[in-house]
């Protein structure tokens, strides 16, 4: 069982960007495979991108060469950059170790005009 705090969501356009934040324990992001997940409303919650310690990195398809995954673990932290957002990308975002299944709150990301 761990803590994980998301961050950085928000309301923007179609074609804007955000980046969003995960704060961990100390030592997580250098020992464990992370992940982001997002649920939309209605919908099944997805795995969106992976990341290993050493920086290895997989995206589901339909946010492949738009969203990218990266972490600091000197920081504790990880993030996820998200461009040219569309608006079926609209979800709340988590993050956790891969194939977790403690959850937090998540953080509410909604693109719309």
């Amino acid at each position: 069982q761990v803590q994980l705090v998301e961050s950085g969501g928000g309301l923007v356009q179609p074609g804007g960007s955000l980046r969003l934040s995960c704060a961990g324990p100390e030592n997580i992001f250098r020992l464990y495979n992370m992940a982001w997940y997002r649920q939309a409303p209605g919908k099944q919650r997805e795995l969106v991108a992976t990341s290993t310690p050493g920086g290895s990195s997989y995206y589901v398809a339909s946010v492949k060469g738009r969203f990218t995954i990266s972490r600091d673990n000197a920081k504790n932290m990880m993030h996820l950059q998200m461009d040219r957002l569309k608006p079926e990308d609209t979800a709340v975002y988590y993050c956790n170790v891969l194939n977790g299944d403690d959850w937090g709150q998540g953080t509410q990301v909604t693109v719309s005009s």
